[in-house]
């Protein structure tokens, strides 16, 4: 866990945080890696945000790839070590290349063979960089995935933002993590 939080005992759970455990259990994840086990503390908070990471991560629209691609997008960003962790081999899994994986890991840009990649790459880094996406960009991204999988990409993005602060305020790892993909 984390120096930051005291070990948490499912035995000691409220009926609320019971609920959220059950849910994410139960669920697609299917386990509590992750931000969860910060979060259990504010079982409101963990209960929508468990949620709302279950669209992000399932049911965007997005092929997996590309959602893949954006979160660890945002895991180099923030140099989210469990994030990093836990979604490297899924990116790898869904067809991001090493290569290109690589690249984001160490902030260079990556040099995609795939156009959906470079365009979910694009309006990724447009948005953490300038804070807004170009209209030439968004252009292409509304053209190539409609307004509503746009709409659902920036929800990912904020999503796993906040996954990341939290991983990192708290300083959680992956369960079985013992090496770091960035510098602490």
């Amino acid at each position: 866990m984390s120096d930051r939080l005291p070990p948490f005992d499912a035995a000691h759970a409220t009926p609320e945080q019971k609920a959220v455990l059950d849910e994410i259990l139960s669920g697609p994840r299917g386990n509590l890696n992750g931000p969860f086990l910060g979060w259990i503390r504010s079982p409101d908070l963990a209960q929508q945000a468990q949620r709302l990471g279950a669209f992000c991560r399932y049911r965007t629209g997005l092929p997996l790839r590309l959602s893949e691609l954006a979160i660890l997008v945002t895991a180099a960003r923030w140099q989210a070590q469990a994030e990093w962790y836990i979604h490297y081999p899924i990116a790898l899994d869904a067809g991001i290349s090493e290569a290109d994986a690589e690249a984001i890991r160490t902030g260079r840009r990556p040099v995609f063979a795939d156009p959906d990649e470079a365009l979910i790459y694009a309006f990724s880094n447009e948005l953490y960089d300038t804070k807004r996406v170009s209209d030439a960009t968004y252009a292409a991204t509304v053209a190539r995935f409609g307004h509503e999988v746009t709409i659902n990409l920036v929800g990912l993005l904020g999503y796993y933002a906040l996954v990341a602060m939290t991983l990192n305020v708290f300083g959680m790892r992956a369960v079985g993590q013992v090496t770091l993909p960035f510098a602490e």
